[in-house]
């Protein structure tokens, strides 16, 4: 009897070598299936067989899977505790259909939501939407029944729904997850959105880097043409712009135009693409929508925490022994993400600092532990969630390199529209140099001129670098067009408050953990 394997065809999987794994167990006589990703990503290359699962395997292990004398088995996937805890909406047939094909969809309640939506028509449909209380998974948390509701009141002969799929943040991958393995599930989420506001086309924006995710949905749209018609999906590539996931300047990029932030208002939502209302959803708002249209918006909004419902993909990375997805509901704590579910570092050092929300967001020391997963909590604790990518650090991280990334990471991809974003975070890293070397600086040429007499002549020490660091940031922050220059300063304060000697000042003093 032929045996069947199931090997992920992920793009992380692929990284890992699973096509030459995929390879030896055909050449052993093996039906080989290849499959979405569990997102257990620390396993990989993973295969399946009889629901058993072996990983991570080489193409030396094959021999000893089959004749059942590997030690690299893991039981039952569905029961391995990383996806035994998690509530996976979102991410129901991860690790679990193949990613093209339209039978495995279906067969996994695939169109329900649209054909439900259909049935109860646009208003009630957005009404559902509301009732989720699903907010944007981006990063900004903003409702997306408000929004729907803005663009379909909106008066227009065309309106358009826009797939921000432009995942740049570091410690994120669930995005390409979903296009590369359950692309159906996007596009049912944008023809859902383009029922209910009354739109006819739809744009998905993918950075240049997702060269697989470019392909699965390529194929899926065209797969899905008749269904999801006379609603009709175009593919867009981006050139890779970190601010082209900023919503305006993703607008821009796709009308082809240089990718710059636009001032509001107007809102895309009532002067969008083409300057015709517009929905602008990131992969996982729309990716939820299939779900909470099938089961309900109050199924979904009896899950989740405070004012944030449902479930969130949270992306654990970093320096972790068991990076990977994990679907859960809003209301997990920080430590159970990164110690429970993450299992520590993957050096076996304590956890220093875990950055959460991307390369902008903030830093926070295990006395941040207790700290619910929700919009809210983070807020009150100058952090934010942002795409809900993690990043571990251990005790061997230069907190002050760091900053300083932060500042050199804007200025590299800062659109250059606004002055506190393109010249703050060059000065940002010209300052952090200056405290990093404990050099100070003395006035300048221009500052001892006689006409400058508001101007500083006096050498600046250390404890004036920082104090001016702490100014500029606070500029960028409230004075930047968009959140490229709002949110550096995020991680730079951060860094500097909970580890004030990696910048040459005396340490802090320890907090409690929670």
């Amino acid at each position: 009897m032929t045996r069947t394997v199931r090997i992920s065809d992920d793009a992380l999987a692929l990284a890992c070598g699973a096509d030459a794994v995929a390879a030896a167990f055909a050449a052993a006589g093996c039906h080989v299936e290849r499959v979405s990703s569990w997102g257990m990503h620390w396993l990989e290359p993973l295969a399946e067989i009889d629901g058993q699962g072996f990983g991570p395997l080489s193409v030396g292990d094959v021999a000893p899977v089959l004749d059942g004398t590997s030690a690299l088995g893991i039981g039952a996937i569905a029961d391995h505790p990383f996806i035994a805890r998690q509530e996976r909406l979102t991410f129901a047939r991860a690790g679990k259909t193949r990613p093209l094909s339209l039978d495995d969809y279906a067969a996994t309640a695939g169109w329900a939501g649209l054909f439900r939506a259909r049935e109860l028509g646009a208003e009630a449909t957005i009404a559902e939407v509301t009732a989720s209380g699903l907010r944007g998974r981006g990063g900004a948390g903003f409702p997306a029944g408000i929004k729907w509701t803005t663009v379909a009141k909106t008066v227009s002969a065309q309106k358009y729904i826009v797939c921000n799929a432009d995942e740049g943040d570091s410690a994120t991958f669930a995005d390409r997850m979903v296009m590369e393995g359950d692309p159906f599930l996007l596009i049912e989420g944008m023809a859902i959105a383009a029922h209910a506001v009354g739109a006819d086309t739809g744009y998905v924006y993918i950075r240049s880097e997702y060269p697989h995710a470019i392909a699965k949905m390529r194929a899926a749209v065209d797969l899905a043409a008749g269904i999801i018609a006379p609603f009709r999906i175009e593919i867009r590539v981006g050139a890779g712009s970190y601010v082209c996931g900023e919503e305006t300047s993703l607008l821009n990029s796709l009308e082809g135009k240089r990718g710059e932030v636009r001032a509001k208002p107007p809102l895309p939502a009532i002067e969008g693409l083409f300057g015709k209302p517009t929905v602008v959803n990131n992969v996982l708002t729309l990716a939820a929508v299939p779900w909470i249209m099938a089961q309900g918006g109050a199924a979904y909004a009896a899950v989740g925490f405070g004012r944030s419902r449902g479930t969130m993909p949270i992306q654990i990375a970093g320096n972790v022994r068991h990076g990977g997805l994990f679907e859960a509901g809003f209301g997990i704590t920080l430590g159970e993400l990164v110690m429970d579910i993450g299992g520590g570092t993957a050096s076996g050092r304590p956890v220093m600092a875990v950055q959460v929300g991307g390369p902008l967001g903030a830093y926070h020391t295990p006395a941040d532990f207790g700290l619910p997963f929700d919009y809210e909590s983070f807020a009150a604790a100058d952090g934010l969630i942002g795409h809900a990518g993690i990043s571990v650090f251990d005790d061997t991280a230069d907190m002050s390199a760091q900053a300083r990334f932060a500042m050199q990471f804007c200025a590299i991809e800062s659109c250059g529209k606004c002055t506190p974003c393109r010249i703050g975070s060059t000065r940002g890293v010209e300052v952090i140099d200056r405290i990093r070397a404990r050099s100070g600086r003395g006035a300048d040429a221009v500052e001892l001129l006689p006409q400058m007499h508001n101007a500083r002549k006096a050498p600046r020490s250390l404890t004036d670098d920082i104090a001016l660091l702490e100014d500029l940031c606070e500029t960028m922050k409230f004075g930047s067009l968009c959140a490229m220059g709002g949110f550096t300063p995020y991680p730079v304060l951060s860094a500097l408050r909970h580890f004030p000697d990696h910048f040459g000042l005396p340490a802090a003093v320890p907090e409690a953990a929670e």
